[in-house]
């Protein structure tokens, strides 16, 4: 929305201030500044509020506004007046607006840092989170407006809006004057505010996600009247899976009168619906989904599924009509899952939801499924119905516009049905937010997370998303930081799922490993070894035990308190006749399962080779048993894993679509089910209730093959580490505040970048790096310039021998390998002589641009760097300097700011390690030295985000203490922190 002329031209319309938001109850709304167009909007606004909250605002009846009224509230200049609108539908639903104030309450201009600060709600819309998703934005316009002070005049019976002010988390003073409470907010963030905020967010983007997922009514629009097409495909999918709501079928082709499709009210339009309809599933081609959109919004539709297809997969064309469809839909408070999307499943027993293209619903289970793309969702709902399991919901969001896997992590952190989430991910797009909330929600329950697309340049066709430099190794270091089960494969999602699922979680990496196959233990034995478990030697219960045996050797090993996790192999019997008995699986399994009811947990698997009916049986266990909490095992009381080896044809009747390659062949299609009346149609019968899949504590998960079991229950103890670390956070030690000085630094920061001709910022100089880090107490060996030999030798009889001789070119710099460092120079002749001899292979004083410096104690040679990534935030790096740990990718990664605990476990995590801590009998150096270093390092960057940039290579550690060889140091005007302001939903 453009200013008219009558604004003043020098104050343009700030559109970077519009915004979408969640509001409590999961519906959306739009902020945005309020113009001289809204003079009727605010009028009709105002006529719909009661006279109580007009006495509220005004402090005495105020019927109506007058003409003057109207023209003060806006126009604004969006500096020292400005005046914040909350619209649904294009209509007024709460105002804001703040007025510069001086010390005595006057209107006045900068440098006056206080505003007086006014709320309007209509009070149909009272209770909904309105007013404090306005006092985030207009605070946040304050902040950028140099104002730091709200002050607000409150009556004594206005408790609504004290609470909002009080459960801001500003800090505030009150006081009671001429018989109102007197308000001061202090507009500067705090932990308390950033939490408010944070924790506001997770309830509404959780509550819109259940809203979608348990709607009390839907209705398809684009329901063919002939069988087949998309739409008729969901609707007859609705009813089939026994969908608790009631059901419409809307088509605008329908003939007039038409009463009933499929036994199923029958519709032209949602106009002619005489209630309510919460969810919407739109399958018409796209030209004709804004027409849908917009007869939803007009009839209070909460959200939308969009199946249909032609949107930003098409191309910047599509895109658009992509970007156009979500500002449609939020206009009207409605988010949406898609467009090109394959469908929503909610298998709760009040729900039974499946408004998807699967013919058939997965059993209920506990996990919870996203994925954006809709032939993997399809290979992982046949994959999981093959394995015996269950979901809790499913969310194919095709090409997330607007719902995207950040949603589905608020909703799954609250969900009491989901015990594990699984992602799959082909794009970001906001990752900040993705790893706060993915932190938040492992410290409760798994997510395991696939990634699509990892290589740059890959973004699938329909995803928008910010452009990151950081590889995919990088990202992948930050998930596992915060405690993401990343894996590779869509059937490695499937076998961590299903163990972290039916399993109490390891406490340690000790694993007994039993069977009849002396082989399948060795496999066994030397898979745990490669994925860094601690293996006891294989039980060999030999070819001829019988599942007693089993049941005993297993009853055994969990009772024994040396080992953290069970692993069972088990082969065919071999009769008389030479023959495989393949036919007691079920007898082995009840053995199994005896073993375990009888005993401690332990993660249970078999490697069988064609033992029918054992993974059948093995999966069909205890459905009834309440769901356990998902907390860390205790020493005696250990998870249990099966292994198994080629499953055999599975028993199932799993959807008609193609599964991953790595799960084998699907089951051929079933007979498509009759169509049957949907609930709160006129002929509904009583829905039958859904299936429970075996996914609870008595469930053993089976796998074709040892390395698949090891490796999911790899991934679980680790896990279950990561748990028991985060409960006992790490901290920022206070020693450092005593050695940094954050004002210093920030005056050279300022100082520096007003003298950076590049709006893009400029690299430091040596000296000028040097004098930065030293702020923050990280000391930088000093190098003197040596154009000439007489200068070089200047220079080291100043710095005092032994010194160093290098290149500082940018092609040779830390390249010791092509012969650009000379070390260990003792006295001026040698200097000479290393002088002449650089120059000789290398080039002119000038191309090399040498320098001298001190030499410095041995040690080992290692980098660190610190970057702010536009998309990821600002990360840490460590590693050793060389080409072989560049070329073998040997660099561990941690957000910032890092943490004690982070710092430690940055330097362990990479290969060579070792190195550090005394590998093959060499002195181990000084940890504790580099760990403060990080530490230092991540202060600095964390402090000031103006430093986009800092690589201290080399930095020698040495048994006692350490010394930075070498140090470059950017600084750019800071990249926007979208994390950190208001809560608004992305635009992609």
């Amino acid at each position: 929305m453009e200013p008219t002329p009558e604004q003043s031209p020098h104050h343009a319309y700030p559109d970077h201030w519009e915004a979408d938001v969640v509001l409590r109850d999961g519906g959306t709304a739009r902020i945005r500044p309020i113009t001289t167009d809204d003079a009727e909007r605010l009028v009709s606004f105002y006529e719909q509020v009661s006279d109580e909250s007009k006495y509220y605002r005004f402090f005495a009846p105020y019927p109506r506004l007058s003409d003057r009224d109207v023209h003060r509230f806006t126009h604004h200049d969006y500096v020292d007046r400005v005046g914040l609108a909350v619209t649904i539908g294009g209509e007024f639903i709460g105002t804001v607006r703040y007025d510069r104030i001086n010390d005595q309450g006057r209107p006045a201009s900068a440098p006056a840092d206080e505003a007086e600060v006014a709320f309007l709600v209509q009070d149909a819309h009272q209770g909904r989170g309105v007013a404090s998703a306005l006092l985030e934005h207009i605070a946040a316009v304050a902040r950028e407006r140099g104002i730091r002070r709200f002050a607000a005049e409150v009556l004594p019976a206005n408790n609504k809006m004290i609470k909002v002010f009080r459960d801001g988390g500003y800090t505030q003073r009150r006081s009671f004057e001429d018989g109102s409470v007197h308000l001061t907010l202090d507009l500067e963030p705090t932990e308390k505010s950033l939490a408010v905020q944070r924790g506001r967010e997770q309830r509404a983007e959780a509550r819109s996600v259940q809203r979608l997922l348990a709607p009390g009514s839907v209705a398809v629009i684009g329901t063919g009247r002939t069988p087949g097409g998309v739409g008729r495909t969901v609707l007859r999918n609705l009813l089939a899976s026994g969908y608790t709501g009631r059901t419409y079928a809307v088509n605008r082709a329908f003939d007039e009168g038409a009463a009933t499709l499929d036994g199923v009210p029958a519709h032209r339009s949602l106009g002619e619906i005489d209630e309510q309809v919460d969810l919407a599933v739109i399958a018409v081609p796209a030209h004709r989904v804004p027409e849908a959109v917009a007869d939803c919004g007009e009839h209070g539709v909460q959200g939308l599924v969009v199946l249909s297809a032609g949107y930003a997969e098409r191309g910047a064309e599509g895109r658009e009509l992509q970007r156009e469809l979500v500002r449609q839909a939020r206009s009207y408070g409605m988010r949406i899952i898609g467009p090109n999307a394959f469908g929503i499943i909610n298998t709760a027993e009040s729900v039974r939801l499946n408004a998807s293209l699967a013919p058939e619903s997965p059993a209920r289970g506990r996990i919870g499924l996203f994925t954006q793309s809709g032939a993997i969702g399809i290979a992982l709902l046949s994959g999981l119905h093959r394995r015996g399991a269950g979901l809790s919901s499913f969310i194919s969001a095709g090409n997330r516009a607007d719902v995207s896997g950040n949603d589905f992590l608020q909703y799954s952190f609250e969900d009491p049905d989901t015990d594990v989430a699984l992602l799959y991910l082909e794009s970001l797009g906001n990752p900040r937010k993705f790893n706060r909330l993915a932190r938040r929600t492992a410290a409760v329950k798994p997510v395991v997370v696939v990634k699509g697309a990892r290589h740059s340049g890959s973004t699938p066709p329909g995803h928008a998303v910010p452009v990151s430099r950081i590889p995919d190794a990088t990202v992948s270091a930050l998930m596992r930081q915060a405690g993401v089960i990343r894996v590779d494969t869509v059937t490695e999602m499937v076998d961590a799922g299903l163990l972290l699922a039916g399993q109490p979680l390891p406490a340690g990496p000790r694993v007994a490993i039993l069977g009849n196959s002396e082989s399948l233990g060795l496999l066994t034995y030397d898979a745990c070894l490669a994925e860094g478990l601690r293996p006891r030697p294989p039980i060999d219960l030999t070819t001829a035990a019988s599942p007693q045996d089993f049941r005993d050797a297993l009853a055994e090993a969990l009772a024994d308190g040396t080992c953290d996790a069970v692993i069972v192999t088990a082969i065919p019997w071999v009769g008389e006749n030479g023959e495989a008995e393949t036919g007691d699986g079920q007898v082995l399994a009840a053995a199994l399962h005896k073993a375990v009811a009888g005993g401690s947990a332990k993660p249970v698997a078999v490697v069988h080779v064609e033992i029918g009916g054992l993974a059948e049986a093995l999966a069909a266990a205890s459905s009834t048993a309440a769901p356990r909490p998902r907390t860390v095992t205790p020493a005696a009381d250990r998870p249990q894993v099966a292994t198994t080896l080629s499953t055999g044809p599975a028993r199932s009747t799993a959807p008609a679509t193609p599964a991953a390659p790595e799960a084998g062949p699907a089951p051929e299609a079933p007979t498509a089910p009759p169509v049957r009346p949907g609930p709160g149609s006129p002929a509904a019968p009583e829905a039958s209730p859904a299936p429970e899949a075996a996914t609870g504590p008595g469930r053993i998960p089976a796998y074709p093959a040892a390395e698949r079991a090891v490796r999911a229950l790899a991934e679980a103890v680790k896990y279950a580490q990561w748990r028991r670390q985060a409960a006992v956070p790490g901290k920022i030690p206070e020693f450092l505040d005593d050695t940094i000085d954050e004002p210093g630094a920030a005056a050279l920061i300022e100082a520096q970048l007003a003298t950076a001709p590049d709006p893009r910022g400029r690299p430091l100089t040596h000296d000028e790096a040097r004098e930065l880090l030293g702020r923050y107490g990280i000391a930088v060996r000093p190098t003197l310039p040596a154009p000439d030999p007489e200068t070089a030798v200047a220079a080291a009889a100043r710095l005092g021998y032994p010194v160093a001789l290098k290149t500082t070119a940018p092609h040779l710099r830390h390249r010791a390998d092509l012969g650009g460092v000379r070390l260990d120079i003792a006295d001026e002749e040698a200097l000479r002589r290393a002088y002449g001899e650089l120059t000789d292979l290398l080039g002119k004083p000038a191309e090399l641009l040498p320098v001298v410096q001190a030499m410095a104690p041995r040690g080992v040679d290692t980098v660190v760097r610190a970057s702010i990534d536009a998309a990821a935030g600002a990360v840490l790096s460590f590693g050793l300097a060389g080409a072989p740990s560049e070329l073998l990718g040997d660099t561990a990664h941690r957000l910032v700011p890092a943490t004690d605990r982070d710092a430690a476990e940055l330097i362990r995590s990479i290969r060579a390690a070792p190195v550090l801590f005394g590998w093959r009998g060499s002195a181990p150096v000084d940890t504790a030295a580099l760990e403060e270093l990080l530490l230092r390092l991540s202060r600095l960057v964390d402090d000031h985000p103006e430093v986009v940039s800092v690589a201290l290579e080399p930095v020698v550690v040495a048994p006692h203490g350490l010394t930075v060889l070498g140090a470059s140091v950017r600084l750019a005007p800071p990249p926007a922190r979208s994390d950190l302001g208001p809560r608004r939903l992305p635009n992609y």
